[in-house]
C-alpha cells in the first residue's frame, strides 16, 4: 500500500522507487501483485507517465489514511523505545558552585528519582570550563555564554542581581543613597563578573533613563557567591549577589537590599550542550525538567515578588 501511494503521488515507478529506496522493477512487481490480489487494475501505464484508474482513485484515499496511521504508529513506537532505552546511563552535568549547591543539586536528585536508570554526575565548579573538552553532557551557566558554534543553548531562568548588606553593617556605616556612595563603603566583589569591579546601574524609562557605572573598591573578593553571602551576613560589607542566593536572607531580614531603586544588569541561567550531535533523550528530559522548575518565574523570585521585593 505504501508503494502504491508513492507511485500515485509521483506518477512514476522510477521516482517512487528512488524515494523508497527500491528498484523500478521491484516497484512494478509489487503493484502487479497488489492488482492481482484485488482483482482490479489500479494504474494506467504509458511510456510517459502513470495515472490512476477509477478503481485506483477509489483505493487511494483509504490507502493514504492507512499508510499515514501506520507511519505515525511506527514513529510513536520508535520514540517510546528510544526514550525508554536512552533514559539510562551516565549524565555528566557541570554548574557554578553557588547555583549548583543552592538549587540544582535538589532538582537533579528529584530528576534521578524519576529516572533511576540515569547515573547523574554533578560537578560544581566556578571555573568556566569548556563543556566539550571536559566531556559534560550539560553545563549550566549564569551569564558568560561563550560565542561558540559548537554549543547550543536553551534559557532556563532570569538571573537577577541584587546588592544587599547586613542590618549591623548599614547601622554602622550608613545606607548608600546613590551608586556613587558605594565609593565610601566596603564592597564584596564576585571575581567572575565580566566587567571587573565596574558595577553598572540604571533606572527610569525612555528619555528619563539614567545609567551610572561605579568602579568600587573591593574590600573582599571571592570566586564563590556563597562565600560572599556569608561574609555579608557577618557584616563585612555590601555584597553583589543574585536573588537565587540572597532570597532567603532578604525574606528573614538578615540581609537588607541596598539601592533597590536602581536596576543591575539582568543575566540568565542557561543550559549549554554540544550542538554537533543530536541531543540525547536524557539530556532533553533533564532540560525540560529544569525549564518546568524555573519558568516562567523561578521559585526564588516568586517568593521575593510575593513579599514585595521585586519591582
Amino acid at each position: 500500500m505504501e508503494i502504491f501511494v508513492e507511485v500515485a503521488r509521483q506518477r512514476s515507478f522510477t521516482v517512487a522507487g528512488q524515494r523508497l529506496g527500491l528498484t523500478r522493477a521491484m516497484v512494478s512487481k509489487t503493484i502487479m501483485q497488489l492488482e492481482e490480489r484485488l482483482h482490479a487494475r489500479l494504474l494506467h501505464r504509458s511510456t510517459r507517465e502513470v495515472s490512476l484508474t477509477d478503481a485506483g482513485r477509489a483505493y487511494l484515499a483509504p490507502c493514504m489514511a492507512t499508510v499515514s496511521q501506520a507511519q505515525e504508529a511506527a514513529r510513536m513506537v520508535a520514540h517510546v523505545a528510544q526514550a525508554g532505552a536512552a533514559l539510562a546511563g551516565p549524565l555528566r552535568i557541570q554548574a557554578p558552585s553557588s547555583f549548583g549547591s543552592a538549587w540544582l543539586a535538589d532538582a537533579v536528585a528529584r530528576f534521578s528519582l524519576l529516572h533511576p536508570q540515569v547515573q547523574a554526575e554533578l560537578f560544581v565548579d566556578d571555573a568556566l570550563l569548556d563543556p566539550i573538552r571536559h566531556g559534560f553532557d550539560l553545563t549550566i551557566r549564569v551569564g558568560g555564554i561563550p560565542d561558540s558554534s559548537a554549543l547550543a543553548m536553551r534559557p532556563l531562568a532570569p538571573c537577577r542581581a541584587v546588592l544587599c548588606a547586613s542590618p549591623a553593617y548599614l547601622a554602622q556605616w550608613g545606607v548608600p543613597q546613590t551608586p556613587q556612595d558605594l565609593l565610601q563603603h566596603q564592597c564584596l566583589h564576585f571575581s567572575h563578573l565580566t566587567d571587573g569591579t565596574n558595577w553598572h546601574f540604571q533606572r527610569g524609562q525612555g528619555e528619563q533613563r539614567e545609567e551610572v557605572s561605579v568602579r568600587v573598591q573591593a574590600g573582599f573578593t571571592a570566586n564563590n557567591g556563597l562565600v560572599l553571602q556569608q561574609a555579608a551576613q557577618r557584616g563585612l560589607g555590601i555584597v553583589y549577589s543574585t536573588t537565587f542566593l540572597a532570597w532567603r536572607n532578604l525574606l528573614d531580614g538578615s540581609l537588607l537590599p541596598v539601592l533597590s531603586g536602581w536596576e543591575l544588569p539582568l543575566n540568565h541561567l542557561s543550559a549549554l550542550y554540544p550542538a554537533s550531535r543530536q541531543m540525547s533523550p536524557k539530556v532533553r528530559a533533564l532540560i525540560d525538567f529544569l525549564v518546568a522548575e524555573y519558568q516562567p518565574v523561578p521559585p526564588w523570585d516568586r517568593e521575593l515578588d510575593a513579599a514585595g521585593f521585586l519591582n
